[in-house]
């Protein structure tokens, strides 16, 4: 399995996951975004929401009544009632529970990065994943130390 490590520096989550989503569901897949916290939540859902007028991105949250038809659906946990096999952990939080879906999108900013630190140190080491670190220059991403 693959988990993209996303160091946040410029951007807040709630700017840059709808990016990742858009192509998640442009290549057929489903969505879990993951966060501890309801106000985050709300900010990534009005990012989606914002992102981009022409193309909606369909989301929820986990607690309304039709979260399994949901393409991306916000959650506090990794349980995804909506069939994704893509997660992404938007609060720094690392969740082992990832490691159930095919691909994990880790974001963490300058507040997470030694929970960051410690779990590409961790997975690292497992022969079964494959971390991969991006970095914000500018406005784009780029892959690497």
């Amino acid at each position: 399995m693959q988990v993209d490590f996303y160091q946040l520096s410029r951007d807040p989550v709630d700017r840059v996951l709808p990016a990742i989503a858009a192509k998640v569901l442009a290549g057929g897949g489903r969505l879990l975004v993951v966060a501890a916290a309801h106000d985050m939540r709300a900010a990534i859902s009005a990012g989606l929401w914002e992102s981009d007028p022409a193309s909606f991105l369909a989301h929820d949250h986990v607690d309304s009544p039709l979260a399994a038809a949901q393409p991306i659906l916000l959650s506090d946990r990794c349980e995804a009632i909506n069939g994704g096999r893509f997660i992404a952990l938007a609060d720094g939080q690392w969740r082992d529970a990832a490691l159930g879906f095919d691909r994990a999108f880790y974001f963490f900013d300058g507040q997470t990065i030694d929970g960051a630190r410690q779990s590409w140190r961790a997975l690292k080491a497992r022969d079964d994943v494959e971390p991969r670190f991006w970095r914000q220059e500018g406005a784009r991403w780029l892959q690497g130390p």
